[in-house]
């Protein structure tokens, strides 16, 4: 018995790291892996029912709440300063209060941006390892049917994207070389590079298999089942980079759009906003991914928006000082300004008898409920599109801490995913989250 514990011992100290450093090196492209299947271009005929997408957005440093939330639950009216900026869209809009993720403490509670798509707990603090984001779960199930299985988008370069290992996904800060990827076509020598890299990865998985083959002789049962279960993530790769290599000779989508130019200036906080937004579009019109997260953050200085004189993570820090709460307003309202015009951007395109935004779930908050406290707690969440019934301000009691992650398995539900439960979560859905259908 004892020389088996070492021989396993030797093993996993040895042989197990280095299948998990071949795993590494492969998996560190599949953020921008390609897919093969039928993708639509702008314009194209629908030969089936338009897809569904989801879309998650999360603003670091949050909202001040008396200027979104209304004061009953009931029916969205154009009543506060933020949701006067959404008024033509409040027929596609819910929005939720009272909900959180649990354990959200960190180091400070900026931490909690980590976790906003994953629910891991005590984000920052000692021993902590994040989990896989609800993105990336919902890019595992549906991400071969496009070009590109995800997007990770950033304003900062820090996404909201967490690979099933719990390692942070790189976010992408440039419109312009988004617009390279998703529709400029390379030429024959570039296009041989691509496949050249893609075989490449191939030989890195062959080189693994051959390596968990000689070690599997050497465990036990238990062990050789989950050696089974690797083997069975490694096809899985190796099927898709089979696939994408058919994607890389594929033609891209055509668009009507010339590719945009990099706002250099970070100071022009809501015009980058804005930019992205219009390739978060174009890459859904495009069908070219059907699962984007954009994560905004804040600046250690005063945006370029008229009246604003301050730094921005200062003013969210007000300590309930009117002056600084009033500037405040000013970046936030033009935030919400610039969603507004995204959501306008999805409905204005349509899909057969029903809306880009019918067809996309577009979730919009903050890791933050009172980003002047670090409070985690009652956190601002919006839903629009997606197909569900809207229109409502529907208030969770705060006291109770209904978990976000709640909210998160009824839209992968949505989206065809089967499961029933993700994260913190304790139910699958929540209150105030109807399809149509069952309205």
């Amino acid at each position: 018995m004892s020389s088996r514990r070492n021989n396993i011992s030797r093993v996993k100290r040895i042989h197990r790291r280095q299948l998990l450093r071949g795993w590494g090196a492969v998996g560190i492209s599949l953020p921008f892996l390609e897919c093969m299947q039928e993708s639509v271009s702008a314009g194209e005929t629908h030969t089936s029912s338009p897809p569904k997408r989801s879309v998650w957005i999360c603003a670091g440093l949050g909202f001040h709440a008396p200027f979104l939330f209304p004061a009953e639950p009931g029916p969205l009216k154009p009543n506060t300063p933020y949701l006067k900026q959404l008024r033509d869209h409040l027929d596609q809009v819910t929005l939720f209060s009272g909900l959180s993720h649990p354990e959200q403490q960190g180091n400070n509670g900026h931490a909690s941006s980590l976790t906003f798509l994953t629910s891991a707990q005590r984000p920052g603090l000692a021993g902590f390892k994040n989990t896989i984001s609800i993105d990336q779960l919902i890019a595992q199930r549906i991400g071969m049917q496009t070009r590109f299985p995800y997007l990770a988008l950033s304003t900062s370069g820090r996404s909201l994207s967490w690979t099933s290992g719990g390692v942070p996904i790189p976010g992408s800060m440039s419109p312009s070389q988004l617009f390279r990827e998703l529709f400029l076509q390379g030429n024959e020598q570039q296009i041989a590079s691509e496949i050249a890299r893609l075989r490449r990865g191939h030989s890195i998985l062959d080189t693994v298999t051959q390596s968990a083959n000689t070690m599997a002789k050497q465990l036990g049962s238990n062990d050789r089942h989950k050696l089974q279960e690797y083997f069975q993530s490694v096809r899985e790769l190796e099927h898709r980079l089979t696939q994408s290599e058919g994607w890389v000779r594929r033609p891209k989508p055509k668009v009507d759009a010339e590719q945009p130019d990099d706002i250099r200036d970070k100071l022009m906080a809501i015009e980058r906003q804005s930019a992205m937004y219009d390739m978060i579009t174009l890459a859904l019109q495009t069908d070219s991914t059907r699962t984007i997260t954009f994560g905004i953050s804040g600046l250690n200085a005063a945006p370029k928006i008229p009246g604003v004189a301050s730094d921005w993570h200062g003013l969210s820090h007000h300590g309930k000082d009117p002056a600084k709460i009033e500037e405040l307003k000013l970046i936030e309202q033009a935030e919400f300004a610039a969603f507004a015009n995204f959501l306008g951007g999805l409905r204005n395109i349509q899909e057969g008898d029903c809306t880009l935004l019918d067809q996309t779930t577009v979730v919009y908050g903050s890791n933050l409920g009172n980003a002047s406290s670090h409070d985690w707690h009652n956190l601002p969440i919006l839903v629009a599109g997606g197909g569900y019934r809207h229109g409502q301000y529907v208030a969770h009691d705060p006291n109770q801490n209904t978990p976000l992650a709640n909210l998160f398995v009824g839209i992968a539900q949505g989206v065809g995913i089967e499961i029933d439960q993700f994260g913190s979560s304790v139910s699958a859905g929540i209150r105030g989250l109807e399809t149509q259908a069952n309205a």
